[in-house]
């Protein structure tokens, strides 16, 4: 490889390092060029850019974009690299994990991982690689952390509201079934003053007056001895002449 050829190379790494704040070093070694292009493929269907390099050509990319940074993935520039690039933190590590798993394979084998600023050293890191989250998961669960105490406002201020709700309804109903229950006495007032509409009837007696003053039309039938008081008189008038005959 001549000197442009390597620059070249050091010069599309550091595009690489620039562009993304997650990759992985992995050991591709003992794998066949056909596995090889299995995991270029197994990478591709999962938005990762796989690159292979030499050692000395990746540490003077990193090197020469920023020495201190990058220094705790020197110790892991050794035998045959492949990059690993990606936005999502954890894919190369599923990647990895079920190629292995497909292929009865210990490789490829991670190396190291550079990870938003951290390094993971060591292929026993990968499992717990497997498991971090993305950037997208982590905002996602602070929004939701952030959400939860206004949910929880929202939904006490809803149940409370219901509660209201509930307890207006149930005393309209308790009213409106109460109410006709104490109006029926009024409903049956009218059989109440059912004595009065027979009135009529008990004044008939007034009616019958005119039969106990009948006495009193008779009355002239009682002065018939005042009436012949005449003839008594007539007597005594004999009387008064029988001296005079003697």
């Amino acid at each position: 490889m001549t000197k442009d050829q390597k620059n070249e190379v050091i010069s599309l790494l550091k595009e690489k390092f620039t562009q993304y704040n997650n990759f992985y070093i992995t050991d591709t070694e003992s794998l066949t060029v056909a596995q090889v292009g299995k995991l270029r493929n197994a990478c591709f269907n999962k938005d990762v850019e796989m690159q292979v390099a030499k050692n000395t050509l990746i540490r003077k990319a990193l090197e020469g974009l920023d020495k201190e940074k990058y220094a705790g993935v020197y110790d892991s520039l050794h035998k045959v690299t492949a990059l690993l690039f990606s936005e999502n933190p954890k894919e190369p590590a599923l990647i990895i994990s079920s190629f292995r798993k497909d292929n009865n394979k210990t490789k490829p084998e991670l190396k190291a991982a550079f990870i938003n600023g951290d390094v993971y050293s060591g292929d026993e890191n990968l499992v717990t690689l497997t498991k971090i989250k993305s950037r997208n998961e982590l905002i996602g669960e602070v929004i939701g952390l952030l959400q939860s105490p206004a949910k929880r406002v929202l939904a006490a201020l809803l149940h409370h509201h219901e509660q209201k709700a509930e307890g207006a309804i149930t005393e309209t109903a308790t009213t409106e079934a109460a109410a006709p229950e104490a109006t029926a006495p009024e409903a049956t007032a009218p059989e109440a003053t059912a004595p009065e509409a027979t009135a009529p009837e008990a004044t008939a007696p007034e009616a019958t007056a005119p039969e106990a003053t009948a006495p009193e039309a008779t009355a002239p039938e009682a002065t018939a001895p005042e009436a012949i008081a005449p003839e008594a008189t007539a007597d005594e008038a004999k009387a008064k002449d029988a001296p005079t005959a003697v």
